[in-house]
């Protein structure tokens, strides 16, 4: 690593993988979650400042495998200064050769998070503040279960979900035909109020013909926005049907950097987009794509992270929704709270991420 201006020096990476159970598991057209595995990590500094930032990692082998990786980084990193865009450079050369994706571009995202986290803190600010935003609420759905079940039974869940504070949530779709699909649909929307807005997710579900014809279905349904009805990366077929659709559609949380974004936005593949911190990233990866994604005019949500996502949002020139899960709730000191269908950023300089020790260790993974 080259010297350059960061007051901060880079003395170690601590990477703690844990499994936390999930208050409602999530069903959705490819599998059903019901632990949250993460990979939490302190980036700490010679001068007594630690960054924070956690990976999602879907499954408890990932969470794992990232550990030892982790720690050879530790070991390469030591004395680097704290500069977000020298420290993914360098990140970026290193995995050349495996290629920056999966559980590499997790690690990489990780330390660009936590090192952004720790400039701020080291400036006394919050991460937005920094960014050249202020804190602010930023309005957020939920959600958090409503995955593939029956009608009844998700009719019901939306409306638990609302009651805790929100105005929105969104509801898992693909089942195994149209008419499941829209049954599940028709009775949610009939139990929560008219004002309540309901989001569907297919999770990529459909191929293109399903595509069209379930998405075109919906546009009558009282559904806000239909979201990855098809393959991610098949740009052509998306804006298809997002042109054939009156229901805007939304993409993106697969976006793994700009290029396919700026390819996405090129075939006007989604009138959203989405961005998820893992993939797109980091903190760094994610003020290009803002950009980029106001120069196209498109607005842009979060994808999961929604204690980091709150100050990105509120950073970002088109902010649209930001996706509110408690999957981190357990293990944080002062999870994240929802006033009146906001979002509202974790005091303090920084992020506002602080682990409770006791959980961590409640739900840490062995290395078995």
């Amino acid at each position: 690593m080259r010297a350059g201006t960061s007051s901060l020096t880079l003395r170690s990476l601590v990477a703690r993988p844990v499994a936390v159970p999930m208050a409602r598991p999530l069903g959705t057209s490819v599998e059903t979650i019901d632990t949250a595995p993460l990979l939490l990590l302190d980036l700490e500094t010679e001068e007594g400042i630690t960054g924070r930032s956690y990976a999602f990692c879907y499954h408890v082998s990932i969470a794992r495998s990232l550990q030892p990786i982790f720690r050879s980084l530790s070991e390469a990193l030591a004395g680097a200064r704290v500069e977000p865009l020298s420290l993914s450079r360098w990140l970026g050369r290193r995995f050349k050769l495996p290629g920056l994706a999966g559980p590499l571009a997790m690690a990489a995202s990780a330390i660009d998070v936590a090192a952004w986290d720790a400039l701020a803190i080291a400036a006394g600010l919050p991460l937005s503040t920094l960014l050249g935003s202020a804190p602010k609420p930023i309005d957020a759905y939920n959600s958090n279960g409503l995955g593939l079940m029956p009608a009844k039974a998700a009719a019901d869940e939306a409306e638990e979900l609302l009651a805790e504070g929100f105005r929105a949530v969104k509801l898992r779709v693909g089942g195994s035909d149209l008419g499941a699909d829209l049954t599940r649909v028709r009775a949610v929307r009939a139990q929560i109020p008219g004002e309540a807005l309901l989001m569907v997710d297919f999770n990529q579900a459909l191929t293109f013909a399903e595509g069209m014809e379930r998405c075109r279905a919906l546009d009558d349904e009282g559904v806000y926005w239909i979201e990855e009805p098809i393959r991610h990366d098949d740009y052509r077929h998306a804006a298809q049907i997002a042109k054939a659709t009156k229901t805007p559609i939304q993409a993106g949380e697969n976006f793994l950097g700009l290029s396919p974004m700026s390819a996405s936005l090129e075939a006007a593949a989604s009138d959203y987009v989405m961005l998820d911190l893992d993939r797109i990233g980091g903190v760094s990866g994610w003020r290009s794509a803002a950009g980029l994604a106001a120069a196209y005019g498109r607005e842009v949500s979060s994808h999961l992270f929604p204690e980091v996502s709150v100050h990105l949002l509120a950073a970002t020139p088109t902010a649209h929704w930001l996706e509110f899960v408690d999957w981190a709730a357990p293990i944080l000191e002062q999870p994240l709270e929802v006033i009146d269908g906001e979002a509202v950023p974790l005091p303090g300089p920084g992020i506002g991420l602080r682990w409770n020790e006791e959980a961590v260790a409640r739900f840490a993974l062995n290395n078995g």
